[in-house]
């Protein structure tokens, strides 16, 4: 599934292409930052809300990575032993070739991943649903380079109850919204993801992340304009 065919678009929004996309979360957030959203992923993803390219994510940034204003990537953490092992298949460890492909685009980017894969990431920050209002902790890792850099919000102390991993969400508490979890409508609506299924949210950046983050690329970026 490819939409839409023209890979590079010209028009007033920046553009930004969103890696390893899956089903659009960290895609939301930066296209409501003010960027134009171009999806890659391997697998079809039909609940992709914005446009999309079916296609292997690392050879499309290093045939038109260069082409974007700013990239995103999310590669898989299958690999890493905080990460979910989908009966013990073995997993490739797509850091070192992700950080490779977008160094040689000269755009600025980030790298998202999980806990357990944040040793592997250079210098990262890491964002909260507590930093955001979200009822949910759900920590991420970001990455930078390109000449981008994020600051690190204060983290704030985690003082709401956290259901246990995938479980019914007690009244008051935050849940954890992975693996075969339950309440589906109710994650999508703490995460802000009414287009996800179970699937896409159990692994999915909040849009409020990207949202953020997109804000200091569109800074970043007026610059870099001007300069050229």
């Amino acid at each position: 599934m490819t939409q839409p065919t023209d890979i590079r678009r010209d028009g007033p929004r920046p553009t930004c292409l969103d890696a390893f996309s899956c089903q659009g979360g960290a895609g939301m957030g930066y296209h409501r930052a003010g960027f134009e959203v171009t999806g890659v992923d391997k697998d079809a993803q039909p609940r992709y809300p914005l446009g999309f390219h079916q296609g292997e994510a690392i050879a499309f940034i290093l045939t038109f990575g260069a082409g974007f204003g700013f990239i995103h990537t999310s590669p898989p953490c299958q690999h890493d032993s905080d990460c979910q092992r989908l009966r013990g298949n073995a997993h490739p460890d797509l850091i070192g070739p992700t950080r490779d492909a977008l160094n040689a685009t000269g755009r600025p980017w980030v790298m998202e991943n999980v806990r357990g894969a944040a040793g592997k990431l250079r210098n990262p920050v890491m964002l909260c649903g507590a930093m955001f209002g979200l009822a949910t902790y759900r920590h991420r890792y970001f990455e930078t380079g390109g000449g981008f850099a994020l600051p690190q919000l204060p983290h704030p102390e985690h003082t709401v109850p956290q259901a246990k991993m995938g479980r019914p969400v007690p009244p008051g508490w935050y849940g954890q919204y992975v693996g075969n979890f339950s309440g589906v409508q109710q994650a999508r609506d703490v995460l802000g993801v009414p287009w996800m299924n179970r699937d896409g949210i159990r692994e999915c950046v909040p849009p409020a992340y990207t949202a953020w983050i997109g804000t200091h690329a569109l800074a970043a970026l007026r610059p870099m304009a001007v300069a050229a």
